[in-house]
């Protein structure tokens, strides 16, 4: 998630979902199945919230991309 795209239409932003969601699932996903499998109840709940923290940057980031420039289209109308 570190290039800038640029979304355009909801077919853009559905690839640019499924991209991160793989990207999520292969990184934060495989180390909540380890810890599942090898690891303690702490283990388990890190992983966890380290998933649900890597999905809530994903969008934070879009929320972010979708107000940029807004504040200046309400000042110039």
């Amino acid at each position: 998630m570190e290039d800038a795209i640029t979304i355009d239409n909801r077919g853009d932003f559905g690839l640019w979902a499924i991209e991160v969601a793989k990207q999520i699932v292969a990184d934060q996903g495989f180390e909540l199945a380890r810890a599942a499998r090898d690891g303690t109840e702490d283990d388990v709940r890190v992983a966890g919230n380290a998933l649900g923290q890597a999905i809530t940057n994903a969008m934070m980031e879009v929320f972010d991309g979708l107000m940029e420039g807004v504040g200046d289209e309400q000042e110039r109308a």
